[in-house]
């Protein structure tokens, strides 16, 4: 059987949702940090919602009523409890052996993120992809996703 060729030499994937199953535990950590915080704790489904949202936006969507001086104390305590349960990240089924094969036919690999860079590396390191990816982008080093 002859290979196809190539349609496209990069292909870039989007982080949370796309390569790994982020949503329960960012649902998990944004409802803690509130709770901490004494906040009204968001539903599953509100704090789920803001996935793919930059940290500030999704905060105000979650906590609407917090004076906007407080948003950075609720985004530190999120990044607290998100780095203190790093090992629950879990690729989607199928992805490893998919970026390897999209790798054996020489394309170059790429993730762009509404992820901070410290987030994404923690996050790349956690799940054992460091190095596979030519190039990453995060929300601290270019605008962000519209």
């Amino acid at each position: 059987m002859t290979a196809r060729p190539r349609r496209f030499d990069l292909v870039v994937f989007d982080w949370d949702g796309t390569l790994y199953d982020s949503t329960a535990l960012i649902a998990r950590c944004i409802q803690s940090a509130c709770a901490e915080l004494g906040l009204p704790v968001p539903s599953d489904e509100a704090a789920s919602h803001v996935i793919g949202l930059g940290l500030t936006e999704a905060l105000q969507y979650v906590a609407p009523d917090l004076p906007p001086q407080r948003y950075p104390e609720l985004g530190q305590r999120y990044r607290q409890h998100y780095i203190r349960r790093q090992d629950e990240l879990v690729l989607f089924p199928g992805t490893l052996d998919m970026l390897h094969a999209l790798k054996a036919r020489n394309h170059w690999l790429a993730v762009a993120t509404g992820k901070s860079r410290r987030g994404l590396d923690d996050a790349l390191h956690a799940v054992e992809l460091r190095g596979l990816f030519d190039g990453t982008r995060t929300a601290d080093e270019t605008a962000g996703k519209p």
